[in-house]
């Protein structure tokens, strides 16, 4: 879906999944700048938006996703997976609810496939699960904006700042008054330096909670059952997981950015040396340079130098080994 802002002055569309809003508008470290200041706007109006209404639906979704939320309360926001039987991550969901309804958007194109799943184990339960995608756009403020929110819209309110669920056909006119826009570049460069873990983009298709530090923010270990729970439980208490999320330093001597998929090796070997890990994400931060997050192997020594294809990396832990 392609929004409307792109006809923004200085507008670049992005590629890949987030097609169909800004990379920038042509200042990309002016636009970092803004959000880390609580000033401006990021367009997310590509993500999906899911709806379930119904008196079951708090109830019902406890049966299904990794987090608590049989209990909860109207407003407070929150997170949640889906996992596979053997516990693998397939969906992401960023959840709110306003006493009537969940709201909860997801990573683009992936509404149908969540929805498709989420009819299958409806049952005799009272709910309602609706695309409102094509209704509604997400919109996100910074941590510290002081942006108004239009009467009415609901918001998802987390320390990393506020996510609305704004009527698309309002999309145009908010960006009027909310600016200065800036592109899911300067998000995702913010999303990296906070170590938060993007479905699609850190995962993969045996990726499990653990390696991501999910645990906790997404999964709650002491709730009931749900699919891929015992995979959980047992990686929670009797081991640990084959891979952990880094933070990479890179060399800012290098003119590109190791692109996602590019190996890792251990610097003391080389880039023929055995593979230990994979970029997952790469940006270009204001203040830290170039930075990446990465998932490596958990027996990979937290002070260990390496290379990311032939850019030289230091790592930070985010998952502990």
């Amino acid at each position: 879906m392609k929004s409307p802002l792109l006809t923004l002055p200085g507008a670049v569309p992005a590629e890949g999944v987030d097609e169909g809003v800004a990379a920038h508008y042509g200042d990309l470290f002016r636009e970092q700048r803004a959000l880390a200041d609580g000033t401006g706007f990021v367009d997310l109006s590509h993500r999906g938006v899911v709806a379930v209404t119904g008196d079951d639906r708090l109830s019902w979704l406890h049966l299904l996703l990794t987090q608590h939320v049989s209990d909860l309360p109207t407003g407070e926001a929150t997170e949640a997976l889906i996992l596979s039987a053997h516990g693998h991550i397939e969906h992401a969901l960023y959840l709110v609810d306003d006493g009537t309804t969940v709201w909860a958007h997801v990573e683009p194109g992936t509404q149908e496939a969540l929805i498709a799943y989420l009819e299958s184990m409806k049952f005799f339960y009272q709910v309602e699960v609706t695309d409102r995608t094509d209704d509604f756009a997400v919109v996100h403020l910074p941590a510290g904006s002081i942006a108004e929110v239009p009467e009415g819209v609901v918001v998802r309110e987390t320390a990393y700042g506020r996510d609305l669920f704004l009527p698309r056909a309002d999309l145009e006119s908010y960006a009027e008054k909310a600016g200065p826009a800036a592109g899911i570049l300067a998000y995702e460069a913010l999303r990296v330096e906070q170590h938060r873990p993007r479905l699609g983009f850190e995962t993969d298709h045996r990726t499990i909670p653990h390696e991501l530090g999910w645990i906790g923010t997404a999964v709650h270990l002491q709730k009931g059952c749900y699919r891929g729970q015992e995979t959980v439980a047992r990686v929670q208490n009797l081991g640990k997981p084959p891979r952990r999320l880094v933070f990479l330093h890179l060399d800012g001597s290098e003119v590109h950015l190791p692109t996602p998929g590019t190996e890792i090796h251990l610097a003391d070997e080389g880039p023929d040396g055995r593979k230990i890990g994979f970029i997952t994400t790469s940006v270009r931060h204001h203040e830290l340079g170039p930075v990446a997050l990465a998932l490596v192997k958990r027996n990979v020594a937290p002070d260990a130098q390496l290379v990311a294809g032939e850019t030289a990396a230091a790592q930070e832990v985010v998952v502990e080994p």
